[in-house]
């Protein structure tokens, strides 16, 4: 089998100018869109019934971050195993386990009683994660057969992400509103994305067809028991930094431990003849630097927006800075994020066309950084807010979008759903790594501080705020000088002969 970091030998055009037959996927995508919106309403729908859901466990609001981190390291371990395994049975068929165990999982959150019950189901959500990278190799594999898979590609991730962050905003605005037509009845609130879910079973099951892609690989159970073994031993040790702070050496062990684990996964790995993550393929200069930028967009598209909202709701009278809006004011700087996002994915394909993938992903960073680092100097208003939000939204979109059709063009054919894969995990552990980080910078907010008239505050320092911003901003420009190592073209379409059997 090739395990050679570039992808394969492509034959000759039998005609350089071979039609794109969107018509030939569009059904598939329609139903794809379906899946994506389910995603959406999973991401936005829960929010604004937090509160709710702390007060039915009877916990405090600060446990409700364990939800987070616990669904972060099942998303981190599910997405590469599942995405490698579709490489190997199919992805469609991937996908539909991944549907069955969410829906299967969102239905336990409803009739969760207690916090461990509710914290196990709601992890085993994460499982969406992976359902976009799978969406992306479906595509890409049916698209290649046709002739010209980077356009049809770029044009449905674009698509895909808008329907996604369609649904973050429909979610988010049902949630709200049903959980008062119900009378505060939250578990039947919460019966409406377990309904959605079990819809997208079916609409998997019934209107995906399987991409007929197989690599013929074997599982790789001990790469998968180290990976798991690493990342939760990481995991860990972010939750004992943000639990008991940086001068205990819990946090450090754990840390250590695990990057000696991912070290042997990376040695057992390099042996494989069919690797859970082929590191040859990683480390080729057309994919390292999709990967870099994925976990580093991870720290901001992640990491960043609970502290925007806390700063949003930080009372410029007590504090001298902060826009001192209450929880519905901060929905407007939420939607507008959220539709700029839409925006910048459904820009991305015109924009690959006009100027290149390499070039739109370098600038998708670039529009990221700016609108992060323009906090800096810019954020005494809620316009200047908007302003570098609605900026830093849209490269974020494009980059959502692009980086799984960039990783499927830049990967050999046999491991597509490996590279789109890896770039959900990524950014997944980038954002683990960035919260950690940001709680630190903003611990003020635990200690409490002095405000401007006097009166104790509990909100984090200026400081903090500025040290998230700078490295959200300067992250995002590492990302567009990386990506600059990308060969140029790389990323593009070359030829492809387009035969009888449409192969």
């Amino acid at each position: 089998m090739d395990h050679s970091p570039m992808p394969p030998a492509r034959p000759a055009d039998i005609s350089a100018h071979a039609p794109v037959r969107w018509g030939a996927v569009a059904s598939i995508v329609g139903f794809l869109a379906l899946v994506e919106i389910t995603s959406g309403i999973l991401q936005g729908y829960y929010t604004p019934l937090m509160t709710d859901i702390a007060r039915h466990l009877g916990i405090h609001d600060a446990d409700v971050n364990w939800f987070e981190a616990a669904q972060l390291m099942v998303s981190a371990l599910a997405v590469p195993l599942l995405a490698s395994l579709g490489d190997i049975f199919g992805h469609k068929r991937m996908l539909l386990v991944s549907a069955i165990v969410t829906a299967a999982a969102s239905w336990a959150v409803v009739f969760a009683g207690s916090f461990t019950t509710f914290l196990i189901a709601w992890a085993f959500q994460g499982f969406y994660a992976v359902w976009l990278p799978l969406e992306i190799a479906i595509v890409f594999s049916r698209a290649r057969k046709l002739g010209a898979p980077g356009p049809i590609t770029r044009r449905t991730a674009g698509l895909l992400v808008g329907a996604l962050q369609f649904g973050v905003i429909a979610g988010a605005l049902a949630g709200g509103a049903l959980i008062g037509l119900f009378g505060g009845n939250l578990a039947l609130t919460m019966v409406v994305p377990a309904v959605a879910t079990t819809l997208c079973v079916f609409a998997v099951g019934f209107g995906v067809p399987d991409d007929g892609a197989r690599n013929g690989a074997k599982i790789d159970g001990g790469g998968f028991g180290y990976l798991a073994v690493g990342l939760l031993l990481l995991t860990s040790g972010l939750s004992f930094l943000r639990i008991n702070g940086p001068a205990s050496p819990l946090v450090w062990g754990c840390l250590a431990l695990g990057l000696a684990v991912l070290y042997v996964f990376y040695r057992h790995e390099n042996k494989q003849a069919d690797p859970l993550i082929d590191f040859k393929v990683l480390f080729a200069r057309s994919m390292w630097p999709l990967q870099l930028t994925a976990g580093l967009f991870g720290v901001s598209v992640l990491g960043a927006q609970i502290p925007m909202s806390t700063f949003a709701r930080t009372d410029p009278a007590v504090n001298g800075y902060g826009l001192g809006m209450s929880a519905s004011g901060v929905s407007i700087i939420i939607g507008a994020y959220v539709l700029s996002l839409l925006i910048g994915a459904l820009l991305f394909p015109p924009a690959a066309r006009l100027l290149g993938t390499r070039a739109t992903l370098v600038a998708a960073s670039t529009l990221i950084g700016i609108g992060y680092l323009m906090f800096l100097p810019l954020h005494g208003s809620l316009a200047q807010v908007l302003t570098n939000m609605v900026v830093a939204g849209l490269g974020s979109g494009a980059l959502v979008a692009a980086l799984p059709a960039a990783a499927a063009a830049a990967a050999p054919f046999h491991r597509t759903g490996m590279a789109t894969g890896l770039t959900n995990a990524v950014k997944t552990i980038g954002g683990s790594f960035a919260s950690a980080i940001f709680g630190l910078a903003l611990i003020g907010q635990a200690a409490g501080v002095v405000g401007e008239g006097g009166a104790e505050s509990f909100a984090a320092p200026l400081a903090g705020y500025m040290i998230v911003w700078g490295i959200c901003g300067g992250t995002a420009i590492v990302c567009a000088l990386a990506l600059l190592a990308v060969p140029r073209g790389a990323l593009e379409d070359t030829p492809l002969h387009v035969d009888g059997t449409g192969s």
